[in-house]
């Protein structure tokens, strides 16, 4: 994904962090530090500050403010939302991005969240003025209406990924998204 040029890389990973698991992200870290493009760390904010990398927070992790004292004012902070209310209180955060989601079916969660989908994007869109990063089921088939809604950016998981997941085919998918979008991001 860095050699296709990805502007910035999430490691979400739900499990137990073992010393096989934090030895890979410090390797990802490594690389993405190489090619001058930011990492975020799902849900923990022990392992962003070991890999001096940005974070992510959902609902149930660490209050966004309490992670920002402990990570401090230059770190990158996103924050999940589900629904209008999330979204209002959100915007008071001391955070740097906010997620707004599912937009659409997801596989990459247990138990989702109700779907918010494109049309209330648009009127999501006008509660906050922080960047907006539009999260859950979204493919190179929607992601443009996605942008277009309002989302300043989308988070990928399973349609990054093709059957055949090869270093070449992971490229070709990355630049098939980058065609279907345009400058978008």
């Amino acid at each position: 994904m860095l050699e296709a040029q990805a502007r910035i890389l999430q490691i979400r990973h739900k499990g137990p962090w073992s010393r096989d698991m934090f030895a890979q992200a410090e390797r990802v870290m490594r690389l993405c530090e190489q090619a001058g493009v930011p990492l975020i760390v799902n849900d923990r904010v022990d392992i962003a500050l070991l890999l001096s990398a940005g974070l992510h927070l959902g609902q149930d992790d660490l209050p966004p403010t309490a992670a920002r004292r402990l990570v401090g004012a230059s770190a990158c902070i996103g924050f999940s939302t589900h629904n209008a209310a999330q979204l209002i209180a959100a915007a008071e955060e001391p955070v740097d991005y906010l997620a707004i989601g599912p937009l659409f079916v997801t596989q990459s969660k247990i138990n989702p969240d109700p779907v918010v989908g494109v049309a209330h994007l648009r009127d999501l869109r006008r509660l906050t003025g922080k960047p907006l990063v539009a999260i859950g089921g979204i493919t190179r088939e929607n992601a443009l209406s996605v942008l277009e809604a309002g989302a300043d950016s989308v988070a990928v998981i399973g349609d990054l990924f093709p059957e055949d997941c090869s270093v070449e085919s992971i490229r070709e998918r990355f630049h098939d998204w980058q065609r279907r979008i345009g400058g978008n991001e």
